[in-house]
């Protein structure tokens, strides 16, 4: 299941789970015929089974049609179709017949599907490299486009995989004909064992759903993107397989994607107790009862009081949103409105206090709710699927989840495997088009050439040239740069910049008026760097993009930003960055080295800073962190807090106008090997008002918990801003604990406002983070907590200036140091002490949470998974 692949079969090592179900209720459980509701007729049905030279029957009634029946659908240059020298196994069993046979292509090749309903369809590939003589399937490199859409981009397989890979999409079609092209790489060939192409029901996908952490109104629209099915899972039953399902889906059980399976129960009741609302708003064909008939709950759920959620974990795809469609039956409860739950997505809050029983009007009754999780929600690859009693509810807490499916959208590019779009068709106008350009161009650049030689024949020696700078730091436009991704943005953005790069190829400058980057990598020289963008080399992923290790030549470690040239957003960031960065050098600002414009790319390369974010290291023992990374000792949290301020007090001073980060927050201060703190992340950043001006008027961006509640109601930005922000990750780095965390009650949610309470209270020293507890000066903590405190003021004008608030964490520092050593050890002479070896899950009257790392600016950290 890794990398997003959908192999219903790779679960051998839970057929003893299963046997066991099915064995402990097959005298009470059945799978019941569908109700008629749930019968559909598909107008547009192609079953291949690809290479076979007869109709292959499945065990689950389903027929393929043989290859020679659908030759007339196929347009290849070579005919080949092969099988099995010696029949299979997978690891999972024998193989059904349609992975017995294949069609092999060693050029594009294309089917074509008349389609009589246009609509949305599902499609479904089906691939195992079978052993074979002639043709090495487990070596087959290639890629598949459906339309203008790209499915699968260099596409392989392992040379044995435990199972057959099915890869499933809803594909949106307006015309009468679908075509899937396959097209092998250079040197390889491609292959098919088995293609469905079907009709879909009408309303089985919305046209638009909410986005995940919005309200209702937040609607984002999904006509025209394609979906892939990732992950279909059945909550706390078995294996469904396409016999049992009205569509011949697979729904895999969730055993495997429980992160803490103790969490969790299974629940079930007899399939023929589920009713479908009397609407007919929602049928057996969204679901079968069968999955509606099991599901996970909380285990103890009778124990007063208890406050834990069960989590399931998903790989994802950074770059891509995604489609969640949640199914809920409540079949736990014994009387109506008794169940009151949270339902939470990668930490947003999907739906509070979900009562079912105020939805369906009765028990037992089938619901289920979509949601779209942005690109810029998803953190280390990974989706989190939570849910959890509400803080409202009475009685037994409990909370149900009976099925999940997670489907990836279709991203700018059209494409559902990376910015890639599809290719353009391989027939004889496309090629005679590309030879005319071609020759048009070799013309244009002989001609060239001539009017050079020409006119050097013409100059007098000793000439002197009239310009005053070399030609090649002139602005290109952009007929001159063809192959740049600021060739297809507007106007108005390229003229602020041009790419030129100096005759060795090794630098170059960036100009944009009045700044410059000071070198501009050539894009081999990034793929070196990376090793060809290594996926073992990403240190961040992000609204942006993925963040590389990079090392040159030298031994320089650089940290590389590739950025999706699709975005308009990102485009936007990068300029951003580039053009606040390439003027701003100071101590504890990240440094900008150089960028890359080439082949549609947008990549900016930094200084790498060796130890991360600070978020990183302030939750060590709390769930987040690495294993033995050190606790941040008090005095080096003051020094780190300290840099971070100066950063952020040059930016508001230090510049010729003002800046704004407007994005302050502890994933955005890096850390250098010193453990020097560093702001990092311009991308939101904004010029500050002139001295005729009281504040910048713009849309609100920044990040939950962060975000200065002024700017948000006024949306009026002002340096004042950031000195909000600054006040929260003060509180953060003092108590460890995330500035959101919707899991704890009501007055526990937000840490700035959390922290206060207990500061006014006298009582601070309770939520110190009990690391660092005992080694902290009262009077430096003193001084600490007043510039915090001043700096979350309600109104901008009554919170003080950066100037400020690094002279008071200065005066916290020096009471500090002058004070008597209070069990704080300097470690290795970095200010932090040694590793913890082991920590209480119990803090500050809280249980630990997850790390972490919400770059996009915009997500809430997860709840916790479980406690106490």
């Amino acid at each position: 299941m890794a990398g997003g692949l959908f192999t219903p079969f790779i679960l051998k090592r839970h057929i003893f789970f299963y046997l066991s179900f099915v064995l402990l209720h097959i005298s009470k459980t059945t799978y019941a015929t569908p109700p008629p509701s749930a019968k559909f007729e598909p107008r547009d049905v192609y079953m291949i089974s690809c290479g076979a030279p007869g109709a292959s029957q499945l065990d689950d009634g389903r027929t393929f049609r043989s290859d020679p029946d659908t030759a007339s659908y196929l347009s290849t240059s070579t005919d080949i179709k092969i099988s099995a020298d010696n029949p299979p196994h997978a690891s999972s069993g024998p193989l059904a017949p349609i992975y017995l046979t294949a069609r092999v292509f060693t050029d594009q090749s294309t089917y074509s599907f008349y389609i009589a309903q246009p609509g949305r369809h599902w499609v479904r590939l089906h691939f195992f490299p079978l052993p074979n003589s002639h043709y090495n399937l487990s070596s087959a490199t290639f890629s598949v486009n459906a339309d203008s859409i790209v499915l699968l981009h260099g596409f392989s397989l392992p040379a044995i995989p435990p199972s057959p890979v099915i890869k499933e999409y809803l594909i949106t079609t307006q015309s009468n004909t679908m075509k899937l092209s396959f097209s092998p790489l250079k040197g390889s060939v491609a292959f098919v064992n088995a293609i469905e192409v079907i009709s879909a029901p009408p309303g089985l996908i919305p046209n638009t759903t909410s986005a995940a952490g919005t309200t209702t109104n937040g609607q984002i629209d999904l006509t025209n993107n394609a979906l892939q099915v990732v992950y279909r899972l059945n909550m706390g039953g078995p294996l469904i397989t396409p016999g049992n399902d009205t569509l011949s889906r697979y729904w895999l059980p969730d055993t495997t994607f429980l992160k803490l399976p103790g969490a969790a129960a299974a629940a079930w009741v007899p399939v023929n107790t589920i009713k479908y609302p009397d609407s007919g708003a929602m049928t057996p064909l969204i679901a079968p009862p069968t999955v509606y008939s099991t599901a996970q709950q909380m285990a103890q759920s009778n124990v007063t009081d208890a406050r834990f959620n069960i989590s399931w974990e998903m790989a994802a795809e950074p770059g891509f949103s995604y489609l969640v469609r949640l199914h809920f039956c409540d079949i736990v409860s014994k009387v109506l409105n008794n169940l009151y739950f949270n339902v939470y997505l990668n930490g947003l809050m999907g739906v509070p206090n979900l009562d079912l029983s105020s939805l369906t009007m009765g028990l037992a009754v089938t619901y289920y709710r979509d949601f779209v999780l942005d690109s810029s929600s998803i953190s280390n690859s990974t989706i989190l699927v939570q849910v959890g009693p509400a803080s409202t509810s009475s009685g037994n807490p409990n909370a149900i989840l009976n099925g999940l499916e997670l489907m990836k959208i279709s991203n700018a590019a059209n494409s559902l495997d990376g910015f890639y779009a599809a290719k353009p068709k391989n027939n004889s106008v496309t090629k005679m088009v590309i030879s005319a350009i071609g020759l048009a161009m070799a013309a244009i650049a002989m001609a060239l050439v001539f009017t050079m030689f020409c006119r050097r024949r013409c100059e007098k020696p000793g000439w002197e040239r009239k310009s005053s700078f070399s030609s090649w730091l002139m602005p290109l436009n952009a007929s001159q740069s063809t192959s740049s991704f600021l060739s297809g943005y507007s106007k108005s953005s390229r003229s602020r910049f041009g790419s030129t790069r100096s005759k060795n190829g090794f630098s170059g400058i960036f100009m944009s008026g009045t700044y410059a980057v000071s070198r501009v990598f050539t894009f081999s020289e990034i793929q070196k760097a990376t090793k060809n963008f290594d996926e073992k080399a990403v240190i961040g992923v992000g609204g942006f993009g993925k963040v590389y290790l990079g090392e040159i030549e030298d031994g320089t470690k650089l940290a590389i930003k590739r950025g999706n040239p699709s975005s308009d957003q990102g485009m936007h960031e990068f300029l951003t960055e580039i053009e606040l960065l390439s003027k701003l050098r100071h101590r504890h600002l990240v440094s900008l080295i150089g960028c890359c414009d080439e082949k549609n790319e947008m990549i900016l390369v930094y200084e790498y800073m060796a130890n991360g974010t600070l978020r990183d290291h302030l939750y060590v023992g709390n769930g987040g962190g690495e294993t033995g990374m050190p606790v941040l000792s008090w005095k080096k949290r003051l020094e780190i807090s300290i840099g971070a301020a100066k950063g952020l007090h040059y930016l508001h001073t230090g510049a010729a106008q003002g800046i704004i980060h407007r994005d302050i927050k502890t994933t955005n201060i890096l850390l250098d090997e010193n453990f020097v703190a560093k702001v990092a992340d311009f991308g939101l950043s904004k010029a500050a008002p002139s001295l005729e001006q009281t504040h910048v008027s713009t849309a609100v961006k920044g990040s939950f918990g962060y975000l200065d509640p002024e700017y948000f109601r006024r949306q009026q930005l002002t340096d004042k801003s950031d000195v909000y922000s600054f006040g929260v990750v003060l509180f953060e780095i003092l108590c460890a604990r995330p500035a959101i965390n919707p899991a704890l009650p009501r007055d526990q949610v937000n840490l700035a406002e959390w922290a206060l309470q207990w500061h006014r209270k006298g009582q601070l020293d309770k939520i110190i983070d009990p690391t660092i507890a005992g080694t902290i000066n009262p009077d430096s903590l003193n001084k600490f907590v007043d510039a915090a405190e001043k700096c979350l003021a309600d109104y901008g004008v009554d919170r003080p200036t950066m100037g400020d608030v690094l002279w008071k964490l200065e005066s916290a520092l020096q009471l500090q140091v002058a004070s008597p050593p209070i069990a704080e050890s300097s470690g290795s002479g970095s200010g932090i002490e040694m590793p913890l070896k082991k920590m209480a899950s119990q803090k500050n009257g809280l249980t630990g949470f997850d790390s972490f790392n919400d770059r996009s600016g915009t997500q809430i950290p997860p709840p916790l998974d479980q406690g106490r």
